[in-house]
């Protein structure tokens, strides 16, 4: 009669841990926001496991580890994601995609543990995650008691999630992979003009709320047509290229860089004063005098004209905004063609 009970006992128990996974799963299976999608994950195996630590390590140069770098990870990310080399990932896994428990000698498994978590974990449970057939890394759980998870615990349920969640990352990537496509420039894999006059938008919105300075800088590549017939269309091509590096190179973090059209380029600068904007376009037309593009050995030279307007300037549309930097760069290469033309 004893072994009876704790039999039905056991089973109780094991249909509440099954619940659990399945609500885990559940949780995350319609989102494909991937920020979205990794935190949810983590938090809802942690909170609904009662699990102390839950965290992802990720093989370098995976396509997940690539756009985590991409995605500007959350604080929950930063601390919840962890590097590691393909080559120490494998070795520790054995390449194998089954789920590990281990809960001794874990001096072995320290490259899979975040900084922040060393020391205090006495046992753990590594999920192997695979994205379309390749191994990206694992989803770890660790606890402070060293028989939470014992090697020889059935591992069935934790092949379950693994499964889910691959497939999930799979639907994730490729979903933000179109959003990128859509949003980028494929040339110079700037924000494409579309995105940045929505952004334009909200960043005015926020200038005018908290009266704070919003610039816009509007430049342009000089006689780029000229360029292209006089090198060919694949130097110009390098020529926007490396100008859209050096923009994002010399401008900070929170400005937004965008390609507008052909060889026209968008710089916003929140909280950013008029005087603060032409010291920075200046400095920009500056480098590019004094640094050519070394094109297969040639040495292209590239200039660039800015037209700059200002939401201080009570202009309070996006869309007049921009028309007002456009026509101060029409006017800039109208000065300059008319001092070229008297030389």
């Amino acid at each position: 009669m004893k072994d009876m009970e704790k039999i039905i006992e056991t089973l109780g128990k094991n249909q509440e841990i099954a619940q659990k996974f399945f609500e885990i799963e559940a949780s995350v299976l319609s989102i494909l926001n991937f920020r979205d999608f990794l935190e949810k994950l983590l938090t809802e195996i942690q909170n609904k496991r009662d699990i102390p630590y839950v965290w992802i390590s990720l093989v370098d140069g995976s396509d997940v580890a690539d756009m985590i770098k991409k995605s500007a990870p959350s604080k929950i990310l930063k601390e919840r994601t962890n590097p590691i080399s393909r080559e120490a990932f494998l070795k520790l896994t054995k390449s194998s995609t089954d789920p590990i428990l281990v809960n001794n000698n874990l001096s072995s498994f320290q490259a899979l543990i975040p900084h922040s978590y060393k020391n205090r974990i006495q046992s753990l449970a590594i999920v192997p995650l695979t994205v379309d057939g390749e191994i990206i890394g694992s989803l770890n759980h660790g606890d402070f008691f060293s028989s939470r998870y014992e090697p020889e615990m059935d591992t069935t349920l934790l092949k379950q999630l693994a499964t889910i969640v691959s497939i999930c990352l799979s639907n994730v990537m490729a979903h933000e992979k179109l959003n990128i496509l859509a949003s980028t420039d494929p040339l110079t894999q700037l924000i494409n003009r579309r995105v940045m006059e929505q952004i334009l938008k909200k960043e005015l919105e926020r200038a005018k709320r908290y009266e704070t300075p919003l610039t816009v800088v509007f430049l342009d590549v000089d006689d780029f047509k000229m360029v292209n017939d006089q090198f060919g269309h694949k130097a110009g091509d390098c020529v926007l290229k490396y100008v859209a590096h050096s923009l994002l190179r010399m401008t900070r973090g929170s400005d937004v860089v965008a390609r507008f059209a052909g060889d026209e380029f968008v710089i916003i600068l929140p909280n950013t004063l008029m005087r603060e904007a032409s010291e920075l376009a200046n400095r920009l037309k500056s480098f590019f005098v004094d640094h050519a593009l070394d094109f297969e050995g040639t040495s292209i030279p590239i200039s660039i004209s800015f037209g700059l307007s200002c939401c201080e300037q009570e202009i309070d549309d996006a869309n007049a905004l921009l028309k007002k930097a456009d026509a101060m760069l029409y006017k800039a290469k109208k000065h300059k063609n008319t001092r070229h033309s008297h030389a």
